[in-house]
C-alpha cells in the first residue's frame, strides 16, 4: 500500500512507540479480555461522531449557569470534526494499524473488533472527546479536569485495544481536540460578548432561560387551578 509522506513518516518515528502499546493492548486481551473487551467496544460507540459529548451539551444548554459550557462543547465538537475529517485525515491518509501490519490484523481479529473504514490519523473519537473534555474545564473550571481527563483517556485505550488506531493517533487527537476546544472557546466568548451587549427578547432569553425556572413556573400555575 502506497502511504503519503506525512503518513509515513509518522509511521517510521512513532513505530516502536505504537508497536509497544498495541501490544501491551494484546496481551490485555488475552489476560481479561472476557471482561475488558465488551467495555472497550461500549466506551468506543458511546464516543462515536462525539455523540455523549453533544448530548451532555445539550443538557447544559438548558440552564443558564451552564448554558455557555453546552454551547462550547457542541463547538468545540464541530471544530474537531472540520479539523480530523475535512482536514488532518484527508490530507495525511494514514491506514489503520490493522490493514498495513500482519500483527495489529491479528490482534484486531481477536478482539472481534468491527471493521472500521476512513483513515487513521488522527483519532476522530479522541479528538472529539478530547475537544468536549477541554471545553467543559475552560467554561467551567478546574473540578471538571479529573473526570474529562478519565473520560479522554479511556476513549484513547478503548480505540487502541480495538485496534482501530495507532497510540500515535490518540496522541494527535488529543492535540487536535485541545485546539479545537480553544477556538470554540475564543468563538463562543465573542458570540457572548456581542450578545451581551443586545437588548431585546432574543438575547434575554439565549442569556436567561433556565429549565428549572420554567418548570417551577408550571408548577406554580398548576397549583393555582
Amino acid at each position: 500500500m502506497d502511504l503519503s509522506f506525512i503518513a509515513n513518516w509518522v509511521n517510521t518515528v512513532f513505530a516502536d512507540f505504537d508497536y509497544a502499546i498495541l501490544s501491551f493492548m494484546h496481551i490485555l486481551a488475552q489476560s481479561v479480555g472476557v471482561v475488558l473487551t465488551p467495555v472497550m467496544k461500549i466506551i468506543t460507540l458511546v464516543g462515536e461522531k462525539g455523540i455523549i459529548i453533544l448530548l451532555l451539551a445539550v443538557i447544559l444548554i438548558c440552564f443558564s449557569k451552564t448554558r455557555k459550557a453546552g454551547v462550547c462543547m457542541i463547538v468545540a465538537v464541530l471544530c474537531s470534526a472540520v479539523i480530523t475529517s475535512l482536514i488532518l485525515k484527508e490530507a495525511i491518509r494514514r491506514p489503520r494499524p490493522f490493514e498495513v501490519v500482519y500483527d495489529f490484523g491479528v490482534w484486531w481479529e481477536y478482539v472481534g473488533s468491527p471493521f472500521e473504514s476512513g483513515f487513521s490519523f488522527p483519532s476522530g473519537h479522541v479528538t472529539a472527546a478530547m475537544a468536549g473534555a477541554v471545553a467543559l474545564c475552560l467554561e467551567l473550571g478546574k473540578k471538571y479536569i479529573l473526570p474529562s481527563a478519565a473520560f479522554v483517556l479511556a476513549m484513547g485505550v478503548s480505540r487502541n485495544y480495538l485496534m482501530a488506531h495507532y497510540p500515535s493517533d490518540v496522541l494527535a487527537g488529543m492535540l487536535a481536540g485541545t485546539i479545537a476546544a480553544v477556538i470554540a472557546y475564543l468563538l463562543v466568548k465573542l458570540a457572548y460578548s456581542y450578545i451581551n451587549k443586545r437588548t431585546g427578547k432574543l438575547s434575554n432569553f439565549i442569556l436567561d432561560f433556565d429549565l428549572r425556572d420554567y418548570y417551577a413556573k408550571l408548577k406554580k400555575k398548576d397549583s393555582t387551578y
